[in-house]
């Protein structure tokens, strides 16, 4: 199979429309439609509606959230304080235990 025969035939200016963000634009594609729409050519040309593009899409608006339904981060924060707080009781439990091994040491040395 030749590179010639592996392209595809199809290939013509098509209009993507993403329609919550009132965004259009045209480009060469093969994706089929069964609706047109006029440019502001004045040509017609095949439409191709998409739920989201680069106007609408959080990554490229800079509008991310952090959806979260099930709780899952309010989860992790209760458990990285619960974390938190057992490193500084043990911590705690440390320097305590290195206080008595100390007086008992001076205890001993005198």
């Amino acid at each position: 199979m030749s590179k010639k025969e592996l392209q595809p035939k199809d290939y013509r200016f098509v209009v993507f429309s993403d329609e919550a963000a009132k965004f259009s634009f045209l480009t060469r594609s093969t994706a089929k439609s069964e609706e047109t729409i006029k440019w502001t050519d004045g040509k017609e040309y095949p439409l191709v509606k998409v739920q989201i593009s680069s106007k609408s899409h959080p990554f490229f608006t800079g509008e991310e959230k952090i959806i979260d339904t099930e709780g899952r981060v309010d989860r992790f924060k209760a458990r990285a304080k619960k974390a938190e707080a057992m490193r500084s009781k043990v911590g705690n439990k440390i320097k305590k235990a290195e206080a008595e091994a100390k007086k008992k040491a001076e205890k001993e040395a005198a």
